[in-house]
């Protein structure tokens, strides 16, 4: 009961306070940060630090990086590296998306 109420009270005071975050804010990739068939998960590692997940994904071993912030009032904004390996641990294929309205507004100009 105690544990609950302490609960409650968090997630209160995280709303009142108009500001929530998930995961670990990690850099915005870029072209020249990420190639298929050559990056490894080192250089991931060294890059965006440990991802927020792993898995697996048509066989494929699979990290993702994932961002969430969320204020008191609209939709939060996220965004999300995904990054599938090969079975020598370079990238095979990756993805990236975002709604920040930072980047958002930046990519549209």
């Amino acid at each position: 009961m105690k544990r609950s109420l302490s609960l409650t009270l968090l997630t209160v005071v995280l709303l009142l306070t108009g500001c929530v975050s998930v995961g670990r804010e990690f850099p915005t990739p870029t072209q020249d940060m990420i190639t298929n068939g050559v990056t490894t998960k080192g250089e991931l590692l060294q890059r965006f630090g440990s991802p927020t997940q792993v898995g697996i994904e048509n066989g494929d071993q699979t990290w993702t990086w994932v961002y969430i912030r969320a204020g008191a009032v609209g939709q939060p904004h996220s965004k999300q590296l995904h990054v599938r390996f090969d079975d020598r641990g370079v990238v095979k294929s990756y993805s990236y998306t975002s709604n920040l309205p930072e980047e958002v507004q930046q990519k549209t100009r």
